[in-house]
């Protein structure tokens, strides 16, 4: 043990997902860092021109198994053939609204996937593993902002999905002396990376309000609707903790850190600590970047809170560290990312 020096040695990581959004960027700061990642992904919500970029960013080469992580014969092999020392699992199904129109697929593709992962480290011996948990399984709060210890409780089958992984990963931990487990409950990620050659490619009109913003000011959206002006916040706009993506990344290399020194689970809210209203977002978006945004008011979303952020203090304490980009970079690099790339990878 190296108390809180932890000078790790270079690990050899799985990242299911990782040409996904967060993976794609976790996959760049591990290199940075001087690990090396193989990525599991069947891009079902992710390209194969994303393992591209990450390779011209970093100048590596990057393994790639093309496989789905429910699979388990598939995962076995992947296994044996590599001898990792953690897992960062990004892969699932990560809609909010169609989680509640498919429940059945997102319980069998969510839970499962974590539960083969669990029974192939079982089998050889890897003993860390990172999971991208979410704010949503706080549910409806009562008090902002968020502390980990708070009662949790969910609203949607998605966030079900999160809180009952992060139940299996616990109970597998204390079932499994040597296993560490470190639950990061992300909030809202937006940004990309400063080259503007990764970034978040949604599938169809997009669920998140950044690429939204980006796509009406490429064009390619008539205009953003907002939905609600009357929440009891400071413009009656819905209020979210929004954290650049690269600073998420980062605190995945930390948790990596933090896992081959300690065992058992811990959990860590990933934020900046600081609550942004969709107009708040709207109108940096438009200063920084020079642009116009047309939007109109809608009706509330049904299951959205009015506010939601981060204590991340916990995260800063433990495993050193805090979020370095302000809302500034994360509308600049979210627009220098879309307006270089108006068709994502395709």
């Amino acid at each position: 043990m190296h108390g809180l020096t932890w000078t790790i040695k270079n690990m050899f990581v799985l990242l299911t997902g990782g040409a996904g959004y967060i993976g794609s960027h976790t996959c760049v700061e591990l290199i940075n860092a001087g690990h090396t990642p193989v990525i599991a992904d069947n891009y079902d919500n992710s390209c194969p021109e994303a393992v591209n970029r990450i390779e011209e960013i970093t100048g590596k080469k990057v393994p790639v198994y093309e496989i789905d992580v429910c699979d388990r014969a598939a995962v076995d092999k992947m296994f044996s053939e590599n001898d990792f020392d953690a897992v960062i699992h990004f892969a699932g199904l990560k809609a909010v609204g169609e989680s509640c129109e498919i429940p059945l697929r997102y319980y069998r593709n969510n839970l499962d996937s974590t539960i083969v992962l669990l029974e192939a480290m079982e089998k050889y011996g890897v003993a860390n593993f990172v999971f991208s948990s979410s704010a949503t399984v706080y549910g409806v709060p009562e008090t902002v902002p968020l502390v980990e210890g708070m009662p949790t409780g969910c609203t949607n089958p998605y966030g079900w999905t999160k809180l009952m992984n992060e139940q299996i990963l616990t109970d597998t931990s204390v079932a499994n002396k040597n296993l560490s487990v470190v639950l990061l409950r992300y909030f809202n990620p937006i940004g990309a990376h400063e080259s503007g050659r990764i970034g978040e490619d949604p599938n169809g009109i997009p669920n998140n309000l950044m690429p939204y913003i980006t796509q009406v000011a490429a064009g390619k959206l008539k205009e953003l609707g907002v939905f609600g002006d009357d929440y009891p916040t400071p413009d009656g706009t819905g209020v979210r903790d929004y954290i650049h993506v690269v600073d998420l990344a980062k605190a995945h290399v930390k948790a990596l850190d933090y896992a081959a020194e300690h065992k058992g689970t811990e959990i860590f809210n990933i934020g900046t600590g600081t609550g942004y209203s969709v107009l708040d977002i709207v109108n940096t978006f438009i200063r920084v970047n020079n642009l116009t945004i047309p939007y109109t008011i809608k009706p509330r979303r049904s299951g959205d809170v009015a506010e939601c952020y981060a204590n991340p203090e916990k995260a800063e304490k433990v495993l050193g560290w805090k979020a370095e980009k302000n809302l500034d970079d994360m509308c600049r690099d979210s627009w220098n990312w879309q307006s270089h790339n108006k068709n994502g990878y395709k």
